[in-house]
Formats: structure tokens, sequence, C-alpha cells
């Protein structure tokens, strides 16, 4: 009796808050809090409330919960270890499988045996000496182009 006298109570202070949202012309968010307001009229019209309160007292309900929290429990520790392996069962053998399989193109992956075509590297101990030449004629060309 007092559950349902508690939400009698919250429902009407909310229909009062709706009551004011909407007087000061914000008529959405008005609905919305007038929404909420009536779900707790809704739940003990239902007898949902009355089922709750009598469930909170009950030793087998409470056991019931722990029962839920238990299988929740070892649920999320296989969810957690399935993850870490990297998947099922199924999809582990469906990923061998997978590499398995010899590619589309198997010579499109493999590397380059041809000859180089990078010229051969320099000894150190010769720097070169055109190389600042070449890097100013290149600045000298770009800037002519664009009548610099």
């Amino acid at each position: 009796m007092i559950a349902e006298t508690v939400c009698s109570a919250v429902s009407a202070a909310g229909l009062g808050i709706a009551a004011v949202t909407a007087y000061r012309k914000r008529f959405l968010a008005a609905t919305r809090i007038a929404a909420y307001s009536l779900v707790p009229v809704g739940l003990v019209m239902t007898g949902v409330v009355e089922w709750v309160a009598d469930s909170a007292f009950s030793l087998t309900a409470w056991a019931g919960f722990g029962v839920l929290g238990v299988s929740w429990l070892l649920f999320m520790t296989t969810r957690a270890v399935e993850r870490r392996r990297g998947g099922t069962c199924k999809e582990r053998r469906a990923a061998a499988k997978e590499a398995r399989r010899e590619a589309v193109a198997p010579a499109a992956s493999a590397p380059s045996l041809g000859p180089a075509t990078r010229p051969a590297a320099q000894p150190a101990g010769r720097p070169r000496k055109e190389s600042a030449a070449d890097d100013f004629s290149d600045i000298e060309a770009i800037l002519k182009k664009h009548g610099i």
C-alpha cells in the first residue's frame, strides 16, 4: 500500500513539473516529462509494484536474482575468453580453412627478383660533387617555369 502511494505521489509531482514546463513554452520537454511521470502510475495499475514489493521480501526471489547474477557472470567470462582467443571454435576453423586456400594470384604477392633499378651506391669516401648543382638547377627550373 505504501509503494502505491509513493508511486502516485511521484507521478503527481512529475505532472506538476510538466505543467510548469509547458507554461514556459517548452512543450516537447513537457510532453517527455509527462510521459515519464505516468510510468509509476501505470506500473501500479498493472500490479507490477505489488509484485515487486512482494518479491523484495521473498527469500526465493533473492535466490533467483543470485542465480541470474551467476549466470550473467559465467556468460560474460566466456565472452571475454572468446574474444581473447580470437573467436569461437567455428570461427577459428573457418579462418584456418581460409588460410589454407591458395591466393587468387600467388605471383602477385611474390617479390620482384629482377635486376635492380636503382644506381649502384657510391663509396662513402667520395661524395657526389654534382648533387648540390643538381638541386639548384631543379629549383631554378621551377622558378623560371613560374616566371620568377
